[in-house]
């Protein structure tokens, strides 16, 4: 299991393969890949910055991925979020979940991005013709994330 937190922008193929290896016992492969979208909540945006805090941030998704490792039979999880100054069409966020069979991997790779938009102590601030402003959490974020506490 591994996160990483990076300005850099990272190579999707090559994370696969890196996370997979030559590991046989793979049946599945699920993955997410957000993007800077270039309008929210109506209005343009130019670009986004996203802060966090060194090693807090880190320990958090640590968190996440290792409660995803409880719940399903997965081999393996990869989180890696960009942080700093980002333009539309750069990519953000990759998660990628390798596994026996594709429910787990599916589950486990969705169950990461919810808590990711939750509970990830990312801060985003977009840059519109109006100025910047921060991006406030959503409504419908919390209900898909609230779902996994369902019994």
């Amino acid at each position: 299991m591994a996160v990483r937190v990076q300005q850099a922008d990272f190579d999707i193929g090559a994370e696969i393969a890196a996370l997979c290896g030559a590991d046989a016992g793979i049946g599945a492969i699920a993955s997410f890949i957000g993007l800077v979208r270039d309008v929210n909540n109506g209005d343009a945006v130019t670009g986004m910055t996203l802060e966090h805090y060194p090693g807090m941030t880190e320990r958090a998704l640590a968190g996440i991925v290792a409660e995803a490792k409880k719940r399903w039979d997965i081999a393996d999880a990869l989180v890696i979020h960009r942080v700093g100054e980002l333009k539309p069409l750069d990519q953000i966020v990759l998660v990628v979940v390798t596994g026996a069979h594709r429910g787990a991997a599916f589950a486990a790779c969705e169950f990461i991005m919810d808590y990711l938009k939750t509970q990830a102590p990312f801060w985003k601030k977009e840059q519109t013709a109006q100025g910047a402003r921060w991006v406030e959490a959503r409504s419908d974020d919390e209900l898909a994330a609230e779902r996994w506490n369902k019994d």
